[in-house]
Protein backbone atom coordinates (compact mmCIF):
# COMPACT_ATOMS: atom_id res chain seq x y z
CA UNK A 1 0.00 0.00 0.00
CA UNK A 2 3.21 2.33 0.92
CA UNK A 3 4.33 1.94 -2.65
CA UNK A 4 1.09 2.73 -4.13
CA UNK A 5 0.72 5.92 -1.67
CA UNK A 6 4.64 6.80 -3.18
CA UNK A 7 3.31 6.04 -6.71
CA UNK A 8 0.24 8.69 -6.58
CA UNK A 9 2.67 11.46 -4.29
CA UNK A 10 5.29 11.09 -7.26
CA UNK A 11 3.05 11.14 -10.60
CA UNK A 12 1.08 14.56 -8.70
CA UNK A 13 4.39 16.26 -8.22
CA UNK A 14 5.11 15.46 -12.03
CA UNK A 15 1.82 16.73 -12.98
CA UNK A 16 2.03 20.09 -10.93
CA UNK A 17 5.78 21.07 -12.65
CA UNK A 18 4.18 20.05 -16.26
CA UNK A 19 1.27 22.42 -15.37
CA UNK A 20 3.21 24.84 -14.18
CA UNK A 21 5.73 24.50 -17.50
CA UNK A 22 2.62 24.56 -19.24
CA UNK A 23 1.49 28.08 -17.64
CA UNK A 24 4.51 29.24 -18.06
CA UNK A 25 4.42 28.54 -22.11
CA UNK A 26 0.85 30.30 -22.18
CA UNK A 27 2.64 33.32 -20.63
CA UNK A 28 4.62 34.19 -23.71
CA UNK A 29 2.97 36.79 -25.98
CA UNK A 30 3.62 36.32 -29.94
CA UNK A 31 4.32 39.58 -31.24
CA UNK A 32 1.74 40.53 -33.57
CA UNK A 33 1.84 42.02 -37.33
CA UNK A 34 -1.41 42.54 -39.48
CA UNK A 35 -1.53 42.22 -43.39
CA UNK A 36 -4.79 43.67 -45.02
CA UNK A 37 -5.07 42.63 -48.51
CA UNK A 38 -7.37 43.82 -51.25
CA UNK A 39 -9.39 43.31 -54.65
CA UNK A 40 -6.64 45.41 -55.95
CA UNK A 41 -3.92 42.35 -55.65
CA UNK A 42 -1.64 44.40 -52.88
CA UNK A 43 -0.74 43.30 -49.04
CA UNK A 44 -0.83 46.80 -47.20
CA UNK A 45 3.06 45.55 -45.98
CA UNK A 46 5.48 44.62 -48.33
CA UNK A 47 8.30 44.39 -46.01
CA UNK A 48 8.29 43.77 -42.36
CA UNK A 49 11.04 43.99 -39.56
CA UNK A 50 11.46 41.32 -37.02
CA UNK A 51 13.86 39.55 -34.47
CA UNK A 52 14.87 35.81 -34.57
CA UNK A 53 14.09 33.53 -31.74
CA UNK A 54 10.98 35.78 -31.21
CA UNK A 55 7.53 34.43 -31.47
CA UNK A 56 4.93 36.12 -33.98
CA UNK A 57 1.13 35.82 -34.94
CA UNK A 58 0.94 37.10 -38.56
CA UNK A 59 -2.82 37.89 -39.26
CA UNK A 60 -3.81 38.37 -42.72
CA UNK A 61 -7.06 40.32 -43.72
CA UNK A 62 -8.77 40.39 -46.68
CA UNK A 63 -10.44 43.34 -46.54
CA UNK A 64 -11.67 43.55 -49.93
CA UNK A 65 -15.29 42.63 -51.19
CA UNK A 66 -15.32 40.69 -54.41
CA UNK A 67 -16.14 36.90 -53.52
CA UNK A 68 -13.60 34.22 -53.18
CA UNK A 69 -13.76 32.33 -55.88
CA UNK A 70 -12.92 35.55 -58.16
CA UNK A 71 -10.72 37.18 -55.61
CA UNK A 72 -9.50 35.01 -53.02
CA UNK A 73 -6.16 35.65 -50.64
CA UNK A 74 -4.20 33.65 -48.61
CA UNK A 75 -0.18 34.62 -47.20
CA UNK A 76 2.85 31.41 -47.25
CA UNK A 77 5.55 32.49 -45.98
CA UNK A 78 8.96 30.56 -47.88
CA UNK A 79 12.02 29.69 -45.75
CA UNK A 80 14.82 31.93 -46.37
CA UNK A 81 16.80 31.88 -49.58
CA UNK A 82 13.69 31.30 -51.71
CA UNK A 83 12.37 33.89 -54.06
CA UNK A 84 8.73 34.35 -53.81
CA UNK A 85 8.46 35.51 -57.60
CA UNK A 86 10.70 31.87 -58.57
CA UNK A 87 8.24 30.23 -56.18
CA UNK A 88 4.74 31.47 -57.75
CA UNK A 89 5.26 30.81 -61.09
CA UNK A 90 5.65 27.27 -59.77
CA UNK A 91 2.84 27.01 -57.90
CA UNK A 92 1.03 25.04 -60.45
CA UNK A 93 3.34 23.14 -62.51
CA UNK A 94 5.98 22.48 -59.84
CA UNK A 95 4.28 22.37 -56.45
CA UNK A 96 0.56 21.52 -57.10
CA UNK A 97 -1.31 24.25 -56.04
CA UNK A 98 -5.17 23.73 -57.58
CA UNK A 99 -8.54 25.20 -57.44
CA UNK A 100 -9.37 21.56 -55.48
CA UNK A 101 -6.87 22.05 -52.74
CA UNK A 102 -7.44 26.02 -52.95
CA UNK A 103 -4.14 26.83 -54.12
CA UNK A 104 -2.00 25.40 -51.78
CA UNK A 105 1.79 24.41 -53.10
CA UNK A 106 1.19 20.56 -51.24
CA UNK A 107 4.06 19.95 -52.70
CA UNK A 108 6.60 22.25 -51.64
CA UNK A 109 8.03 20.27 -48.94
CA UNK A 110 10.26 22.30 -46.25
CA UNK A 111 10.27 25.51 -48.94
CA UNK A 112 7.16 26.76 -47.00
CA UNK A 113 7.10 27.70 -43.17
CA UNK A 114 3.39 28.43 -43.04
CA UNK A 115 0.24 29.52 -44.63
CA UNK A 116 -2.82 30.60 -43.77
CA UNK A 117 -6.29 29.35 -45.97
CA UNK A 118 -7.58 31.01 -48.58
CA UNK A 119 -9.56 34.15 -47.52
CA UNK A 120 -13.01 35.70 -48.83
CA UNK A 121 -14.37 38.96 -48.62
CA UNK A 122 -14.16 40.26 -44.61
CA UNK A 123 -12.08 36.69 -43.38
CA UNK A 124 -8.88 36.69 -41.66
CA UNK A 125 -6.57 33.74 -40.73
CA UNK A 126 -3.37 34.13 -38.42
CA UNK A 127 -0.15 31.97 -38.22
CA UNK A 128 2.28 31.73 -35.19
CA UNK A 129 5.85 31.69 -36.30
CA UNK A 130 9.19 32.15 -35.42
CA UNK A 131 12.49 33.00 -37.20
CA UNK A 132 15.02 31.17 -35.64
CA UNK A 133 18.05 32.40 -37.86
CA UNK A 134 18.78 35.50 -39.80
CA UNK A 135 17.83 36.49 -43.53
CA UNK A 136 15.36 37.46 -45.75
CA UNK A 137 11.92 35.78 -45.83
CA UNK A 138 9.53 36.14 -48.89
CA UNK A 139 5.71 35.93 -48.78
CA UNK A 140 3.16 36.00 -51.49
CA UNK A 141 -0.44 35.04 -52.42
CA UNK A 142 -0.87 31.91 -54.53
CA UNK A 143 -4.43 32.65 -55.46
CA UNK A 144 -3.58 32.13 -59.29
CA UNK A 145 -1.54 35.28 -61.00
CA UNK A 146 -1.15 37.37 -57.52
CA UNK A 147 2.00 36.56 -56.92
CA UNK A 148 3.53 39.43 -59.12
CA UNK A 149 1.91 41.76 -57.36
CA UNK A 150 1.20 40.39 -53.95
CA UNK A 151 4.45 39.54 -52.09
CA UNK A 152 6.78 41.34 -49.73
CA UNK A 153 9.74 40.53 -47.50
CA UNK A 154 10.29 39.88 -43.45
CA UNK A 155 13.60 41.31 -42.50
CA UNK A 156 14.88 38.64 -39.94
CA UNK A 157 17.69 40.09 -37.03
Amino acid sequence: MKGVFTFFLLAASINSVVSESNDINTKIKAIRIVIKSDDLMKFDKSSINVEKNKPYEIILKNVGKLPKAAMGHNLIVLDTGNDALTFGGNLITKYGATLQNEWKPIKAGKLVLAQTKMLGPNEQDAIIITFNKSGVYHYLCSFPGHFGQMRGVINVK
